[in-house]
């Protein structure tokens, strides 16, 4: 039986590891114990922290593994990235994991590479050239993912604060400070093997908006016209090439500007999280984007043939009880929509401060051209 080493073991990788099992995988788990929901289906579970690399490298010599895979999380794809190179298995290069992780780092390798981007700074204070930018500003750590500690600043006065938000979340302790994109916001979804790019999915996305901008919700299909399309997909290619990603999954985020310009805000080489690629690109387009992520890990071109007939997908973030009644209402009105609910955590009920301290989600399926998630 081939193994397979998967890090992290929340809700969202779980699903990464129940695919795996039904591959035929032996699975091995890596992750801190709390919160591990992986740990019940997984067929070996490590308690150890995802960020302990060394003590996760010298254990998978130990297993031999045929691959090494996460799904949706930065830091993951780090560990990922780390272990894989020690073992001699295929994986994106630590330059590449540098560049599409820290996000300062990754609006150097766009603006050397001519990809348009707003001017930008990477602060661990306030300095007074920042009053140089224009308002709006952006603010965030450069190194987190899941809406963590953004803000968007409409008054100068604010700024100090939301640089110290950021950088107190900020694993290097520093912060980009950026010039707001203006402009309706999308998520982009890839596979790349030796280098070669795929388009799977274009994502749209909803946020609580200003100041924090926490995803309430994702659908797909995005709406978006097929000539917008056929604009989107060279820019995003072009930026993988920047980022020097390889193989494997991508997930990218941008907006389309009142212009109709195309503006990149950040891409991951990894899987999107939310459930964006475990579940909604399969569910919308039939093609088995973890089959693809496992494969290529593994060394194996991924297929490219869709498994099931496309629906319209969307997941809902649940952010209050009222939201978990609307969900309830839903269900006993339409149970035919609803593909899964996951587990919900009540004691964060109007206390959601970023996308880990959402109550949970349920994910609703119908024919395609079906109403959006804002009806």
């Amino acid at each position: 039986m081939k193994k397979i080493v998967i890090i992290g073991a929340n809700d969202f990788q779980n699903q990464l590891i129940l695919k795996a099992k039904e591959m035929g995988f032996e699975t091995h788990v890596f992750a801190w114990k709390d919160g591990a929901v992986g740990a019940e289906t997984a067929d070996y579970f490590y308690p150890i922290s995802i960020v302990e690399v060394d003590q996760i490298l010298e254990k998978c010599r130990q297993i031999q593994p045929d691959a090494v895979a996460s799904i949706g999380s930065d830091l993951a794809n780090i560990t990922v990235s780390k272990v894989a190179a020690g073992l001699g298995l295929p994986a994106n290069s630590e330059e590449c994991i540098r560049l599409s992780t820290n996000k300062y780092a990754m609006r150097e390798a766009f603006a050397n590479a001519g990809i348009p981007v707003p001017r930008f700074y990477k602060v661990d204070r306030m300095e007074a050239y920042l009053f140089g930018l224009r308002l709006p500003i952006i603010v965030k750590p450069t190194d987190r993912s899941g809406s963590r500690a953004i803000t968007k600043v409409t008054d100068f006065k604010d700024l100090p604060d939301a640089i110290r938000y950021a950088v107190d979340q900020s694993f290097e302790k520093r912060a980009i400070v950026e010039e707001y994109l203006e402009g309706e916001e999308y998520s982009y979804e890839t596979i790349s093997y030796h280098g070669k790019h795929t388009t799977l999915a274009v994502t749209k996305k909803y946020t609580t908006g200003s100041p924090h901008f926490i995803e309430t919700g994702h659908v797909e299909p995005s709406g978006l016209s097929e000539a917008m399309l056929k604009k989107i997909e060279p820019v995003m290619h072009r930026a993988l090439d920047a980022l020097k990603v390889t193989d494997g999954a991508s997930h990218g985020e941008f907006k389309i500007t009142p212009e109709g310009k195309i503006r990149i805000i950040e891409i991951g080489s990894r899987m999107g999280g939310d459930c964006i690629g475990s579940d909604l690109v399969y569910l919308s387009t039939g093609y088995d984007f973890m089959e693809m992520v496992i494969d290529v890990a593994c060394g194996k071109e991924p297929s490219l043939v869709p498994k099931r007939e496309p629906v319209q997908a969307e997941i809902h973030f649940l952010f209050t009880l009222e939201d978990v009644d609307k969900m309830r209402r839903f269900q006993e009105e339409h149970p035919e929509e609803i593909y899964r609910i996951s587990e919900l955590d009540l004691s964060n009920a109007g206390h959601v401060t970023d996308s880990s301290t959402r109550i949970g989600y349920y994910i609703t399926v119908k024919a395609l051209g079906g109403s959006s998630i804002t009806e």
